[in-house]
């Protein structure tokens, strides 16, 4: 499949998920952007990144859509190192060239017959773009008649007028970390049944015989009565009763508490170094090459 080819409707490709070619998911397709002499759909801006803050250019070739997937011939980590692009609506022929040769992707003809025949290669503009354009030729085609053609290629060559030749932006990654919850474990109460030995102390009394004499004097009125009697007493003691009763002595629950620390991430960024170079001609200047560069702030 050729790039863009079966994508009619631009706008269907937005919102989209973008899968690689080992099925591996990419992110959401934010923007489609066309070409700006066929008008055909030619590259996607992902949502990538660990939160969705980054926008990277994919390629239409050899893509299919199967429902709400787009699934590309490239591979995920292709498209994170892909080349740093502000997604702004319109994509420079210089920097259409070096997202194709990022992807290993020769230019179709019709995005480089321009270039070969002396005149400006057309370049890329994203579909909000290409409206924009498409509503400018028509007032000015309104205006002036079969003068359209020229007002259509009056407003590519204008499409960046807010890049001056002066100056260059410079980015920079940055880290944005931040926190999920996942489980990590579980805790249970279990009852379980156990013995063990008690041994305790008890007092016991008993009863025990002893023989208490007592003279009997004259006078008490005893009778005398010789022959052979018994007498018996009964003795008591008491013993102990072992009785087992269950009561509650502890109530236990489980709390969760949540404990705060500090981890360390880290991970590797890139960031753009700008240097100058002044030419011999310059007065006063000797040619000394690249130098002075200049990385910005550091965060």
């Amino acid at each position: 499949m050729t790039q863009g080819e079966g994508f009619t409707n631009p706008d269907g490709l937005t919102g989209l998920t973008a899968y690689d070619r080992t099925g591996e998911k990419i992110g959401s397709v934010e923007q489609v952007y066309l070409d700006d002499r066929s008008g055909r759909p030619e590259w996607v801006t992902v949502k990538t990144g660990l939160f969705g803050m980054k926008q990277s250019f994919v390629p239409l070739a050899g893509a299919r859509r199967q429902d709400d997937q787009l699934h590309v011939a490239t591979t995920k980590e292709a498209v994170k190192d892909a080349p740093r692009i502000d997604a702004d609506q319109h994509i420079e022929p210089g920097e259409e060239h070096e997202l194709y040769a990022h992807y290993g992707l020769t230019r179709p003809e019709s995005t480089t017959r321009g270039a070969a025949g002396g005149a400006p290669a057309a370049g890329m503009r994203g579909r909000e773009g290409m409206r924009e354009r498409e509503g400018m030729a028509g007032m000015a085609g309104a205006g002036a008649g079969a003068g359209m053609v020229g007002a259509g290629a009056a407003s590519r060559s204008t499409g960046r007028d807010d890049t001056k030749s002066d100056e260059m932006i410079r980015s920079e990654e940055r880290l944005r970390v931040g926190t999920e919850e996942e489980v990590v474990g579980q805790a249970r109460l279990r009852k379980v049944v156990v013995t063990e030995d008690v041994k305790t102390s008890v007092p016991l009394s008993h009863e025990e015989v002893r023989v208490v004499r007592e003279p009997i004097r004259e006078g008490d009125g005893t009778r005398a009565n010789i022959g052979e009697a018994e007498a018996e007493v009964t003795l008591h003691a008491e013993k102990a009763v072992v009785r087992k009763e269950s009561v509650p002595v502890e109530r236990v629950r489980l709390e969760t508490e949540r404990v705060t620390e500090t981890q360390e991430v880290s991970d590797t960024v890139r960031k753009e170094q700008i240097e100058y170079d002044r030419a011999k001609g310059e007065r006063g200047a000797k040619g000394e090459g690249w130098r002075d560069r200049k990385q910005g702030p550091r965060h």
